[in-house]
């Protein structure tokens, strides 16, 4: 007679939702030599975030403490530990940036959105950071939001700008 069981709470029996994909994602880059950080790319481009026990499960498959893969995060500027802001606002202070007005251009953004540069707010709308290049030299200073260079920004646009996202 065969035994009719349900995969429902069997720790035995395949992987679904979150663990699944992990671990699949795992299983694909696991030995290669740059194999941890294809998995996290690939874990914050499936998953968009790296919670507590997504960062415990990548740690296991790679035999590695949790805070050597959290150590992998932080060094790697790309690897965020949250959930993308909805509107991700990079200021460039390159050279040319930064000799046409940059700077003050991320101090009015940090004043305006209360935020410093690395922080996401807590509605999670917005997240202010530092770029050392755009490839808009010509249009400098320019900022980006998302995908979207905005040319020759100055300062007191910074509201306008900030107000067409909301």
């Amino acid at each position: 007679m065969q035994e009719n069981r349900s995969n429902c709470g069997d720790i035995a029996g395949p992987l679904n939702g979150i663990e699944g994909t992990v671990e699949k994602i795992i299983n694909k880059h696991k030995d290669k030599s740059d194999g941890l950080y294809l998995v996290l790319q690939d874990v914050q481009d499936q998953l968009g975030t790296m919670s507590e026990a997504v960062v415990h499960q990548i740690a296991d498959g790679f035999g590695l403490q949790p805070n050597d893969v959290l150590g992998m995060i932080s060094y790697f500027p790309l690897i965020k530990p949250a959930p993308p802001a909805k509107y991700k606002i990079s200021v460039c202070l390159g050279t040319n940036c930064y000799l046409h007005g940059s700077a003050q251009l991320l101090e009015r953004l940090s004043r305006e959105l209360t935020l410093e540069p690395g922080e996401t707010s807590p509605d999670g709308k917005f997240s202010l950071e530092v770029v050392r290049c755009l490839g808009s030299c010509a249009l400098s200073p320019v900022i980006m939001i998302n995908d979207v260079i905005y040319p020759q920004v100055e300062s007191d646009k910074i509201a306008e700008i900030i107000n067409s996202c909301k």
